[in-house]
């Protein structure tokens, strides 16, 4: 029997813990764990996969598929969101890392244990400063093209595995051109492994979700490779993968080291929290369960260091993986405790057969992988809805393509703000008309526009602040030099404006003083609290009037025409 009271502070201080799996029902319970097995048996392939992007030993995929899911599912709230190895921090990782060591050595891993050790300080910086909403930085538009830009980069990438071709560049515009200098020595041995591989994979797909494609190819490959002895066929294999659960330590590092991998996990980290965040949301809106981002953060945070500190890199909310949990009948963290768990098992008494893996094969199952990202109906989409959205996304996957990936999150992000700015920079404007009956009619802000008779009704669509402005004024301007009779009133409809700053506030003196000059009497109506706060703390409130700030357009209209 329990005998902690339910409201008592030591009951109270477990309650953010493993909010992933409360409530907690025995039936519940199974049918998580059935889909965690499921879960594992699809996912376990694909993470060793994802070593192929990352350029890390095989076995550090099995690890991310361990401490860190326990991590998140004791800290995280999100009841669907697996956390482990992803293809866009992966590339992300190989990116940055590649110039600094030799791919898969020890140096190299250390690296990316320390890459991930950072990215969880940034994470758990992100928790106190409650940075969550930088997730809300990255527009779905420019994040369509970053992981196109990625799945174009992470299958050039492995095409040569696939094809039995020799690459060395770490450029993805030059190890294309070597892949095709390389056609004439193709191995054709390979070729067919990679190509039956890539068909199993896309085949099961189609069939049904559930089934774990991956699973049947690495099984079949692996038997045919030891029953044929591949490797003396001139098919590159694995090699030994050392067993057993990871052995636990601070990865060997420097703080010159670590200060030249900042930009690194800096990179990784807003990569998980847009995506990790974008996840999580969308499956708990979808279950409708609450969510709790706060505690995801720190859960994210704690599986990343969980990850550093059993020798693999970082990780990541990954959508596809989540996905499957979904379709196998997971419904909270229990299902990925029971995929760590099998993983394990696989540690513990299993890896010895992965010897006999063919390199090709995990090339071609990371190639399934960065088709799937290549989001052609998402690109078309946009194009349709707005072909300017469009050329966004297609710059910043140029850009993953071109120059690397690491440059294309900063890209995307950038894009995803420069967008913002520019709508707030050229607002929508219009002139309202008068019709018949009181109604009124929004029309191009253009010279010659009047509303009435000796009216200007003026409405600016955005916030008026330093870049904008200037485009305010001009407009205005030009709006009273053009009227075709004398402009007496101009009424300025500030519903859209919350806000004005101190540049802002400045050039408004200047246009009142030189609408005064010209007879014109300036008006403010639907001017909202924080609006009307900036006007006061500006001293514009007494400059325009207080009687002539309105809170109803008929209001505003029956005192400037008794005026």
């Amino acid at each position: 029997m329990d005998a902690t009271p339910e409201g008592s502070p030591q009951r109270r201080s477990w309650l953010w813990l493993f909010q992933g799996i409360r409530p907690f029902s025995p039936g519940g319970a199974a049918r998580d764990a059935f889909a965690g097995f499921t879960l594992a048996a699809m996912n376990i392939p694909q993470a060793l996969g994802y070593t192929r992007i990352a350029g890390t030993p095989v076995v550090t995929g099995l690890y991310t598929l361990l401490l860190p899911l326990v991590g998140f599912a004791t800290f995280g709230s999100s009841r669907y969101l697996v956390v482990a190895a992803d293809s866009a921090t992966a590339a992300i990782l190989a990116g940055g890392l590649s110039p600094l060591a030799p791919i898969a050595s020890e140096k190299y891993v250390a690296l990316t244990s320390l890459v991930a050790l950072l990215t969880a300080g940034f994470l758990l910086l992100a928790r106190i400063l409650k940075l969550g909403f930088l997730a809300d930085f990255l527009s779905q538009t420019v994040l369509v093209g970053f992981l196109t830009g990625v799945g174009f980069q992470v299958g050039i990438a492995v095409l040569g595995e696939m094809l039995g071709v020799s690459v060395s560049s770490h450029r993805t515009i030059e190890q294309l051109a070597e892949i095709l200098r390389g056609l004439p020595g193709v191995d054709a041995l390979t070729l067919g492994l990679s190509a039956a591989v890539v068909a199993i994979v896309l085949v099961c797909r189609a069939l049904s979700p559930r089934l774990p494609g991956p699973l049947f190819a690495v099984v079949g490959a692996t038997a045919a490779s030891a029953a044929f002895d591949f490797s003396r066929r001139g098919v590159a294999v694995i090699q030994p993968v050392s067993g057993g659960l990871p052995h636990l330590g601070l990865p060997d590092m420097s703080w010159r080291e670590a200060y030249g991998l900042v930009p690194i996990a800096a990179s990784c980290f807003l990569m998980i929290i847009a995506q990790s965040a974008a996840t999580a949301r969308v499956y708990a809106t979808r279950h409708r369960q609450p969510l709790d981002e706060d505690s995801d953060l720190v859960g994210l945070s704690v599986a990343n260091a969980a990850a550093a500190l059993s020798g693999t890199f970082v990780v990541n909310g990954s959508p596809t993986q989540t996905a499957m949990v979904e379709k196998s009948g997971g419904q909270s963290q229990i299902a990925q405790l029971a995929t760590a768990a099998v993983v394990a098992l696989v540690l513990l008494f299993f890896t010895g057969p992965l010897q006999y893996l063919p390199r090709c094969v995990l090339g071609a199952i990371v190639f399934t992988i960065a088709i799937g990202l290549i989001d052609v109906r998402g690109l078309r989409h946009i194009g349709r809805e707005s072909p300017g959205e469009l050329r966004l996304a297609l710059i910043t996957a140029l850009v993953v393509v071109a120059v690397g990936v690491e440059q294309g999150i900063l890209l995307a992000m950038a894009l995803s703000l420069l967008r913002h700015v520019r709508h707030s920079y050229r607002p929508h404007t219009a002139v309202l008309v008068e019709q018949a009956e009181g109604m009124w009619r929004s029309t191009p802000a253009l010279p010659g526009a009047m509303s009435g008779p000796g009216l200007l009704v003026y409405q600016f669509g955005a916030d008026l602040f330093y870049a904008n402005v200037g485009r305010f004024e001009s407009e205005v301007r030009s709006l009273v030099d053009h009227a075709p009779t004398p402009v007496r009133w101009l009424l300025i409809d500030a519903g859209p404006i919350t806000s004005v700053d101190y540049t802002a506030a400045r050039s408004l003196r200047a246009l009142l003083e030189d609408l005064r000059r010209r007879n014109v009497t300036l008006a403010l109506v639907h001017v909202e609290s924080y609006m009307r706060a900036d006007l006061d703390r500006h001293r514009l409130t007494d400059l325009i009037g207080a009687n002539l700030i309105f809170d109803r357009l008929r209001e505003a209209l029956v005192a400037l025409r008794g005026a």
